[in-house]
């Protein structure tokens, strides 16, 4: 082999490849196909109903979807929000660092469904467990002694959105 010449890299010549496959296309932003939805951070208050959300830029990238996923879910773009997930009340389900996908035009409680809530002005994602008649917040970490059930009552209490998507940070 001469000295300037290199060895031919097999992963771009098509006969190396294998005979089924998917190719991996980076995502174009300027695409019309597709649309991003942004991490945030969530600015709350204590019996607010309402929230701002700041930009998350130092926390990853974008989670970009294409248009259809939007229709076929029935989703709007404008209402997701993506955050982070802060501790470990939720695993095994969630952990540190995951990213979950908040659907902030659906507030209607279901039973046994996860939801972000403003938590008497604190951000929290937890599952929704109805008993008795009541609505409680309730850690999917089976230490309860450490992550106990808080009723969900009230202007402590309000819903943000209900979770749509989960992005796991470590598999």
């Amino acid at each position: 082999m001469a000295a300037d010449s290199q060895p031919a890299d097999a992963s771009n010549d098509p006969k190396h490849w294998p005979t089924k496959f998917t190719r991996v296309i980076e995502h174009d932003p300027n695409s019309e196909d597709y649309i991003e939805i942004r991490k945030v951070k969530l600015k709350l208050s204590a019996g607010i109903t309402g929230f701002r959300a700041e930009a998350d830029d130092n926390n990853g990238r974008p989670i970009t979807f294409r248009k259809d996923w939007f229709s076929k879910n029935g989703y709007y773009p404008e209402k997701l929000i993506a955050i982070g997930v802060k501790g470990d009340s939720m695993e095994p389900t969630m952990s540190e660092g995951d990213t979950v996908v908040i659907n902030t035009g659906d507030t209607a409680l279901r039973d046994g469904k996860t939801y972000a809530i403003n938590y008497d002005g604190e951000d929290i994602v937890k599952r929704l467990v109805k008993d008795f008649g009541r609505w409680f917040l309730v850690s999917d970490n089976p230490d309860q002694k450490r992550y106990h059930r808080q009723e969900c009552t009230g202007a402590t209490c309000i819903i943000i959105g209900r979770v749509v998507l989960l992005q796991r940070e470590n598999v």
